[in-house]
């Protein structure tokens, strides 16, 4: 157990805590997920982070069906479970009506619903953190914390990272950059390395595709660079058919990128849609269906030509 001396009772929403990763920072780190985006990206491969409430998630394939079981209609005090007109009778969850209390997931035999999402303390996550240090010390890693947006839980991230520099933990952060620069600012000031998430220099594009403009980004990523000209960032842009993926496109942002003296690298990342089965289970709909990756030597020819490397 660490020696904790900050706010114990400070609480997070997170959907995971994933340990051992190689690509999220240097060295083996942990990856801390938090729940909550002000963004609502058309390709996000995690939907469950998008909303900043635990929410209830049906793997219909793993219910065996209302004629075995029924536990789960039986516990709802919502209504919000209907039998499905199936052959094999699984259900149905109404939106709606669901209060994502769990109250059926705790008694789904064959863990078919599952809420997505736990309040959990910032002394929980330092002392899981530090159950894994040596790795850390040893591979120059540490801990980052993604998202959704960690930016989002701004008081929750800073009470972490605070921590952890207390601790002599690495520490990095994911982020889209649309925050109050007051909470940017603050987080900051614990932060060894930042992933900034830069989409597309067109305003209108950006708020079609992601639901908010892109001048808070643009800026706050300038004044970071001002005001923590020490800390390193590695821009990312997810590279979306339809969207950003032309070289004008992709060129526009190198632009703007360039004048930023602590850019330590520049990453394209193309799209995949390998989270689309998660909207299913969280009864929404993915609105990049039928989309596929760009062509494998496009993307390639993209990443020579305009990748910075560290």
């Amino acid at each position: 157990m660490s020696n904790f001396i900050n706010n114990k009772s400070a609480l997070g929403c997170v959907f995971n805590i994933q340990k051992f990763c190689i690509h999220d920072g240097p060295g083996i780190r942990d990856v801390v997920f938090v729940k909550g985006c002000p963004l609502s990206c058309r390709w996000c491969c995690n939907p469950e982070s998008q909303n900043i409430f635990i929410e209830l998630a049906y793997k219909e394939g793993k219910c065996i069906g209302v004629g075995e079981c029924g536990r789960c209609l039986e516990i709802c005090s919502a209504d919000a479970i209907k039998i499905s007109e199936n052959e094999k009778q699984t259900i149905e969850i109404d939106r709606r009506l669901c209060l994502n209390c769990g109250n059926c997931a705790k008694v789904c035999p064959s863990a078919a619903l599952n809420l997505m999402g736990k309040f959990i303390s910032v002394r929980e996550v330092v002392d899981s953190v530090c159950e894994s240090n040596i790795f850390y010390r040893r591979s120059g890693g540490g801990i980052t914390v993604s998202g959704g947006e960690p930016l989002l839980q701004a008081e929750f991230t800073y009470d972490l990272l605070k921590e952890c520099h207390r601790l002599g933990i690495s520490t990095a952060i994911e982020t889209s950059g649309y925050a109050l620069w007051g909470d940017v600012e603050r987080v900051c000031k614990y932060v060894d390395l930042i992933f900034y998430d830069i989409k597309s220099l067109n305003s209108n594009k950006h708020s079609a595709f992601t639901g908010v403009p892109n001048e808070l980004i643009l800026e706050n990523l300038l004044r970071i660079s001002k005001s923590f000209p020490e800390i390193p960032i590695i821009v990312r842009t997810p590279v979306i058919p339809g969207f950003n993926h032309t070289e004008d496109d992709i060129r526009s942002i190198v632009e703007f990128i360039s004048s930023i003296n602590s850019l330590k690298q520049y990453e394209l990342l193309n799209y995949h849609n390998f989270g689309e089965a998660k909207y299913r289970q969280l009864g929404r709909e993915y609105l990049m269906a039928g989309i596929k990756p760009l062509d494998k030597e496009y993307f390639e020819e993209l990443q020579n030509r305009y990748s910075i490397p560290g």
